[in-house]
C-alpha cells in the first residue's frame, strides 16, 4: 500500500444548523506529519472521523490518491489506523486476546506479531490480564501501539497523551520516531507534547465560518 495524498476540497461538516467547520481546503502529504489544532469543541474529533470515513462531509469533497488513482471511498478503511480516547477495547478480554482479536482484521508493519506488539506496549507480565482491570494508562499505551504499528499509511490520533503520565508520554514520541516515515500522520490535539514533532499545523479556528 501507498497512500499519497489525502486531498480536502471545500469541506464542511455541520450538525443540525450548526458548522464545525466549512471551506477546507487542504491536501495532506505521504511522509509529512499535520497537528489539527483549535479549542475543545472546534471540530478536531470531527474532522479525524471524516478523515477515517466514519463520517461524510456535509459539503465538499475528499480524496484518497495511490499511485495517481483514487482510491473507492468503502475502502478507505483498508489504509488507516485511528484511535481516540472515546474508542474502547473489549474490556472482557486479556490483552493477549485483545491484540489476537485486532490482527484478525490489522497485519502489523515490518513483520510484528502478536507478541511484539506487547513487548512494545511494556505489558508483558499482564498479557493473561483481563483489559477491565488495566488501568486508564494501560489501556491507552495498547491503544496507540496498535495503531501506530498497523501496516497502514494513514495514522490519525486523538488527543493521544490521554491518561499517559510522563514516561508514557515519552515512550509515545519514541514510538512515534521509529515509525512516522513513509506515513501520513495527522494529529489532533492542543498539547504540544503529542504534536510539537508535526511538520505543520492546521487551526480549526480558520475554518469557523458559521
Amino acid at each position: 500500500m501507498n497512500c499519497n495524498k489525502i486531498q480536502l476540497n471545500d469541506l464542511g461538516k455541520k450538525y443540525q444548523n450548526r458548522w464545525i467547520f466549512k471551506h477546507l481546503d487542504y491536501a495532506f502529504l505521504k511522509n509529512r506529519s499535520y497537528a489539527i489544532k483549535g479549542p475543545n469543541g472546534s471540530g478536531k474529533s470531527t474532522l479525524l472521523k471524516v478523515l477515517s470515513g466514519y463520517l461524510s462531509p456535509s459539503r465538499g469533497d475528499i480524496s484518497y490518491t495511490h499511485q495517481e488513482k483514487t482510491i473507492p471511498r468503502d475502502e478507505v478503511f483498508k489504509w488507516v489506523s485511528f484511535t481516540a480516547p472515546y474508542i474502547s477495547l473489549i474490556d472482557r478480554l486479556s490483552l493477549k486476546e485483545n491484540v489476537e482479536f485486532m490482527l484478525k482484521f490489522q497485519s502489523l508493519r515490518n513483520g510484528l506479531q502478536a507478541k511484539d506488539l506487547i513487548d512494545i506496549c511494556n505489558l508483558k507480565k499482564t498479557k493473561g490480564k483481563e483489559i477491565r482491570y488495566f488501568s486508564s494508562g494501560m489501556m491507552q499505551r495498547l491503544k496507540l501501539a496498535t495503531a501506530i504499528c498497523s501496516d497502514t499509511d494513514i495514522i490519525l490520533l486523538d488527543e493521544p497523551g490521554t491518561n499517559l503520565d510522563e514516561e508514557g508520554i515519552a515512550w509515545y514520541r519514541n514510538l512515534m520516531k521509529e515509525h512516522i516515515e513513509d506515513r501520513i500522520v495527522i494529529i489532533a490535539s492542543n498539547t504540544k507534547e503529542d504534536f510539537d514533532f508535526c511538520d505543520e499545523e492546521l487551526s480549526l479556528l480558520d475554518y469557523k465560518k458559521l
